[in-house]
């Protein structure tokens, strides 16, 4: 078997010996960038990787001295230093960290900080309304409310950390001092919630160094990288993809929001993106239509045509020649990374033709999370790459096609879930994790998702078919914004299913395309559309029906479709 490629990088047991060795690679180069705005005029804080680890040791002295070692903090709030500041002063010093969605409705909230038994949380004022209602409610075992910025009747970070300074000059080291125990829960992580409960997901800090190591021995991440921060931190795509950064010595800037992105790009020149496919998808949408607002659709393709060939003779001239498309994402960007559910391939081709690398990877929360991803030596359309070094994947139960559930085992994987041993035996058993994900391998070692086990449709005659492969060949439509397939009962025989779909039309395009439409011709336009599709498909994929709204349909914060609740606003609309 042909030897695998690998970069240089240290194995580490834990968070602590990362950072303390970014810290003496790079002490002055700048970890994080602050962006303020004081009274119409913008500023930028640079925290170096050293100042970084100093105001680390001291909010986490000033946390020792409110008595919270060996127990849990959450965390609420934006992206922001001070939220990487609060989790990894969490990692280094024996506190276990519970990262919460900010999105989450207040009873939500509160429940989750119930089940994880926090004493402590570090939140952002924006959601002060929040944090004011579960104090008063008095259901939690809160005792410290700490805010990100300076707040009236609150600690605050700013002001923990200059008392934790003054502690540590009077000779105060137990937080410095303190030995991590790598294989213990260090995070407390609720899943996303596309079920109705969402599960807590015990990690350790060793499954996280671990994936840190993988990536780092396949991905072309350097110390003269900016990243901007775009994935939220609570989720675990999003926080170690930040411990992936600080690793390598990269800057990370924060974004000002999902519509102020093309700007944050040129503004911060970034060179590096994480993100999920839809917004992966909409950026290179926008790239394809500024480029046939050019009219220069038909040039770019030619272009295209020409510097692939000359890739066959190692020639590569795509970022010169492509330099004005490149400028549109802030000229610098090099390297776009995409997670957390399938991307359109058209889309992975798209930036590669470009010059600009674009991987894809695949993981859970349950497996911290990286399981495998395509990278510089190895790459397919289509596929989620390859097993990260340090990780086992099998497909068992096979059909017909090679088709089975992929199960995988490494230190990555989680501890179990908090409180639930049922569900911990439903999916860990003699080291192997089930991941609810079918795929198969093929010949050369890559690994293709074709969709999740419980989402599978299985019709009469026994055909499987995956709700997310029609998906993908439906979104390409250009008038529709997103959808949802799914089997429902033949009307004349309940025990037939039949294809159908919901579809979410973006009214912006439909009105470019068609004007003032009705409803009604709107609904033959875009179902002659997919009848088109059906065209590409074998007779029993045929989508046979179609519901047609504008309303978006309901996601988690990491955008994954919650289908299960969508089924159930589908079944009130038969």
């Amino acid at each position: 078997m042909k030897k695998e490629k690998y970069r240089d990088a240290k194995k580490f047991d834990n968070i602590k010996e990362i950072i303390y060795n970014s810290v003496k690679l790079y002490p002055n180069h700048i970890a994080f960038v602050t962006k303020i705005k004081d009274n119409n005029e913008t500023k930028y804080k640079n925290t170096t990787y050293k100042e970084m680890l100093d105001e680390i040791n001291a909010f986490g002295t000033a946390l020792y001295n409110k008595n919270l070692l060996g127990k849990r903090l959450a965390i609420c709030g934006r992206n922001r230093y001070e939220w990487a500041l609060s989790h990894l002063t969490c990692m280094l010093g024996g506190i276990v960290s519970v990262p919460l969605d900010k999105e989450l409705q207040v009873e939500e909230l509160e429940e989750s900080l119930v089940r994880s038994k926090a004493e402590a949380i570090v939140f952002d004022e924006k959601y002060i309304d929040k944090i004011e209602y579960i104090k008063k409610n008095g259901k939690t075992l809160l005792k410290e409310y700490i805010c990100m910025s300076k707040l009236d009747g609150f600690d605050d970070v700013p002001t923990l950390i200059e008392k934790g300074r003054k502690d540590i000059e009077s000779e105060n080291k137990e937080y410095i001092n303190h030995e991590v125990d790598s294989k213990k829960m260090s995070i407390l992580l609720f899943t996303s919630g596309t079920t109705s409960k969402s599960k807590a997901v015990m990690l350790s800090q060793y499954g996280i160094a671990v994936n840190v190591y993988d990536m780092q021995l396949v991905e072309t991440i350097t110390d003269k990288d900016v990243n901007i921060a775009f994935l939220p931190f609570h989720h675990i795509f999003g926080s170690t993809a930040m411990i992936v950064m600080l690793a390598c010595g990269v800057k990370t800037v924060f974004t000002d929001g999902l519509r102020y992105i093309q700007s944050n790009l040129k503004e911060y020149k970034v060179t590096l993106f994480v993100g999920v496919p839809l917004l992966v998808d909409k950026m290179y949408e926008n790239i394809e239509k500024e480029i046939a607002k050019q009219g220069k659709t038909k040039i770019i393709k030619i272009a295209k045509g020409i510097s692939n060939f000359l890739l066959k003779f190692h020639i590569d001239i795509r970022r010169k020649i492509f330099k004005q498309v490149i400028d549109g994402l802030g000229g610098e960007m090099r390297f776009v990374i995409s997670g957390g559910a399938p991307l359109d391939k058209r889309t992975a081709k798209g930036f590669n033709d470009l010059g600009i690398h674009m991987v894809q990877g695949y993981g859970l929360t349950e497996t911290s999370p990286v399981i495998a991803a395509e990278n510089d030596f190895k790459m397919k359309l289509g596929s989620i790459g390859v097993p990260m070094k340090d990780t086992i994947v099998e497909i068992v139960d096979k059909d017909e096609k090679g088709i089975g559930e992929l199960r995988v085992k490494g230190p990555n994987v989680m501890l179990g879930y908090y409180e639930n041993e049922e569900a911990t035996k439903q999916v860990l058993k003699d080291g192997w994790f089930y991941t609810g994900d079918l795929g198969y391998i093929d010949k050369d070692g890559f690994i293709f998702i074709t969709g999740r086990k419980k989402d599978m449709i299985v019709l009469k005659n026994g055909k499987k078919v995956f709700p997310e492969e029609l998906e993908t060949l439906v979104n390409r439509i250009p008038e529709i914004e997103e959808s949802i397939v799914f089997g429902m009962p033949e009307e004349d025989d309940k025990s037939k299913i039949k294809i159908a779909i919901k579809v979410v039309y973006n009214e912006e395009k439909v009105k470019e395309k068609y004007g003032n439409i009705s409803e009604e011709e709107l609904f033959k336009n875009i179902w002659s559309e997919i009848k088109e599709v059906n065209k590409l498909l074998p007779p029993y994929k045929y989508i046979k029906h179609m519901i047609l709204t504008n309303k978006p349909l309901i996601k988690t914060t990491t955008q994954k479709v919650k289908r299960n609740e969508e089924l159930k606003e589908i079944l009130k609309l038969k």
